[in-house]
């Protein structure tokens, strides 16, 4: 099971500037960010239905030029809820009135359906007048359009773009996108490995979708082409390292044939049918001669690049 609230907890909490600037740019006109602060979650408990619910983050943050604080509330939402405007009412009218200091409500739908604009408002209203309108901020994911996002410098926008509005054809080529853009941004490894896990995460792709997102990769100028194949290279190590510390020695038998044959395949979609012992050497290669071809792929012409690299393997081993 996907830890839906730990992950997009854990890359706001780390990209929070860039995602206020990505989504609410207004916001940053005013909003002082050397001052930023989180705070333990608030646990609130619905004296109705007896259940405890907790707030995704809350952030402390100061007005510029000013002595004065704001919170910045923001929910990740995996899942649609009934009434779910209402929890978010009793969380605004809560912390309100702990802290007696304004609060910005923000909520993040990330599922799939329904697809339909989610409510960004909960009233109290009569007949002759109306007591409340409580209004909060929403970014729907799914009503979102990745092509949007490919042109932002943004590392939410990177990661984001995952789990937006994409065409099932079109999966291979927006993780193929996400990583392009991670990769332009020069992150340090520890937030890269936070963006790239989050987007293999969402657009965990199929051995055909492999084989094409390996062709988007192949279209990339040089050394972006080399940052995301490193990126991927590290995807498929985690695997069979995790595999090893799970003593599940055929599932990791399985990942390597199944990038043996999708190296094959893009092999042939290259050059077109092979030589039957091109076919047998590449099938016979250990898993670092495998990513390392899949590297040098990108590099070959003809098929006699790939018969004197081969060969050259061959003697090295």
């Amino acid at each position: 099971m996907i830890d839906h609230d730990r992950l997009f907890k854990e890359l706001i909490t780390t990209f929070f500037v860039e995602f206020i600037t990505l989504f609410f740019p207004q916001v940053m006109n005013y909003l002082d960010s050397d001052s930023i602060t989180f705070l333990d979650k608030e646990v609130f408990t619905d004296v109705t239905e007896g259940e405890k619910y907790e707030s995704d983050l809350i952030a402390q943050v100061k007005f510029q030029e000013k002595d004065t604080y704001f919170l910045i509330h923001i929910e990740a939402q995996s899942s649609a809820e009934a009434e779910f405007n209402r929890r978010m009412f009793t969380y605004f009218a809560r912390l309100h009135e702990k802290f007696v200091i304004p609060v910005y409500p923000i909520v993040i739908f990330s599922y799939d359906s329904p697809k339909k604009a989610s409510i960004s408002q909960y009233s109290v209203t009569f007949p002759d007048f109306k007591v409340l309108e409580f209004n909060y901020q929403v970014i729907q994911l799914n009503q979102l359009n990745w092509r949007d996002f490919l042109n932002q410098s943004n590392p939410v926008a990177s990661a984001l773009m995952a789990k937006m509005r994409i065409d099932p054809q079109d999966r291979p080529k927006v993780k193929a996108e996400c990583l392009r853009l991670l990769v332009t941004l020069r992150l340090d490894p520890a937030r890269m490995q936070l963006i790239s896990g989050f987007v293999d995460t969402y657009l965990n792709l199929s051995l055909s979708e492999e084989i094409k997102f390996q062709e988007e990769i192949s279209t990339f100028i040089e050394p972006i082409q080399e940052g995301v194949m490193q990126i991927t290279t590290s995807w498929m190590r985690q695997g069979i390292e995790q595999g090893i510390e799970q003593g599940i020695e055929q599932g990791i038998e399985r990942g390597i044939q199944r990038e043996k044959e999708m190296i094959l395949r893009l092999v042939k979609k290259k050059f077109g049918i092979i030589n039957s012992d091109l076919e047998v050497d590449i099938m016979a290669l250990n898993i670092d001669d495998i990513e390392a071809l899949g590297e040098a792929l990108l590099d070959f012409s003809e098929v006699k690049d790939l018969s004197n690299w081969l060969g050259e393997i061959k003697k090295i081993n």
